[in-house]
């Protein structure tokens, strides 16, 4: 744990970021909002619909994209728990986290060799580049417990998601700069401005990311690997028996359980909102221009949103902003279902701006307050693992719903579902109970 009585300008202690550890802790949700927003939301799902899958009939290409997805997301679900059992016996959130950041630029910009007809070629960058972004939040997440105390830990978390927001409009900003006007930057057309656009995730997520690997340190390992552990037989076959010790483990941590079990059905819907949005805009009618411009917004207002959603859930307490965030998802997507024209999109996307990193960002710092800190990379394992196979089966219905029915409208009945059990669930956790269960631990 850092020392957390240097002094500061009151401003960054009230946001969480009065230290340079804490600051380069929260550059790391600078560099991998590139990824989350240009390859994830906004440009590569358009130009998979547009040019590269444009030999299929459109549901069809809103389909194939969510067996993509859901996809990437069964390889990080499988994987998660394993790596934070290792990361947290050898001290190496760090290095993990600095293989999985270079493989993700890496596929990132080499997706710029995709092109129409290319399927093969960018299912396996972009699953590659999202297991590494997915895993890579399991050891950047579970780096925030070395770091912080309680009266930081919420406040910190906001802010990283606050810049990653602002960072996430300044890249899409550029980018749509290399698209919409590629003369401008010397490219070709706006072929060669989406290419472009994929090097420039691939610079930023590396570049970004230095301060963390400069100035982040993590704890000692409470039970470290002797010598004549540290072979990959031992290292498989301990994490698997460990697996097995958490879930026992679950009757100790109940409230960090059915935290869990809550955050696994709401991660849901707000992961299909993030992922799905554009290729459900376009099958409704939304062009490409509104849906671009419209997730550009999303980063900007996002930005006030979560700074301003800071003192406010400090006021009223974490779990009662995360109950606002909830609300608003649910009552968003119910109307999702009725959006027709073209201000449908933007007023809802409005709404998802209010709440997005509110919500992320305390569902990340509630469930840090219960986590055992000598074993938070198996318990963020399995906070990314609660989250990922929620997103293998939603975007399975979503396509199936689509093939069936031609459309996947139908399908946002089942998200509304999924956001009131995710609330029910909430209302049963005693966070201040969790956190003692935690001490126990």
């Amino acid at each position: 744990m850092q020392n957390k009585h240097s002094s500061s300008p009151s401003l960054l202690r009230k946001i969480g970021l009065h230290r340079t550890d804490l600051r380069s802790w929260a550059y790391y949700d600078i560099a991998n909002s590139s990824f989350a927003v240009v390859i994830m939301v906004a440009i590569l799902p358009v130009y998979f619909a547009d040019v590269i899958a444009s030999d299929l009939p459109s549901h069809e290409r809103t389909a194939l994209w969510a067996y993509i997805s859901s996809g990437a997301m069964f390889i990080t679900a499988l994987i998660s728990p394993f790596m934070g059992n290792i990361a947290d016996r050898i001290k190496g959130k760090k290095k993990f986290l600095f293989l999985l950041t270079v493989s993700g630029a890496l596929s990132s910009a080499a997706l710029a060799f995709s092109g129409a007809g290319t399927i093969t070629l960018t299912t396996i960058l972009y699953v590659l580049g999202n297991v590494s972004f997915s895993l890579g939040h399991v050891f950047y997440e579970s780096l925030l417990v070395d770091l912080c105390d309680e009266e930081e830990v919420h406040v910190t978390s906001l802010s990283a998601y606050a810049l990653g927001y602002l960072a996430s409009g300044i890249i899409l900003a550029l980018n749509l700069g290399f698209v919409l006007s590629p003369t401008t930057f010397g490219l070709a057309d706006g072929d060669a401005g989406i290419k472009a656009s994929f090097i420039s995730v691939g610079i930023w997520w590396l570049f970004f990311s230095i301060p963390l690997f400069r100035n982040v340190s993590e704890s000692e390992p409470e039970n470290p690997l002797k010598e004549d552990q540290k072979n990959i037989s031992y290292l498989v076959s301990s994490s698997v028996k460990q697996l097995f010790i958490t879930l026992k483990d679950s009757k100790n941590l109940p409230n960090l359980f059915i935290f869990l079990i809550g955050f696994w059905f709401y991660s849901d819907g707000i992961g299909t909102v993030m992922k799905m949005a554009t290729v459900y805009g376009k099958e409704v009618g939304i062009s490409n221009d509104d849906l671009i411009a419209a997730i550009l917004m999303i980063q900007f207002v996002g930005v006030p949103a979560a700074f301003i959603f800071c003192p406010l859930a400090m006021k009223i307490g974490p779990k009662n902003g995360l109950y606002i965030t909830l609300s608003v998802y649910t009552v968003m997507t119910a109307l999702s279902y009725f959006m027709k024209e073209t201000w449908h999109f933007w007023a809802l996307a409005f709404a998802v701006a209010l709440v997005q990193g509110a919500s992320q960002a305390l569902s990340r710092s509630i469930y840090a307050t219960m986590v055992p800190q000598h074993r938070a990379s198996e318990f963020f394992g399995f906070f990314s693992v609660s989250s990922k196979t929620a997103g293998i089966y939603r975007p399975l219905i979503l396509g199936t719903v689509s093939q069936l029915f031609g459309s996947s409208r139908s399908s946002l009945i089942f998200d509304c579902l999924l956001f009131v059990v995710g609330i029910i669930c909430l209302m049963k956790v005693d966070v201040e109970q969790g956190k003692i269960e935690a001490q126990k631990a």
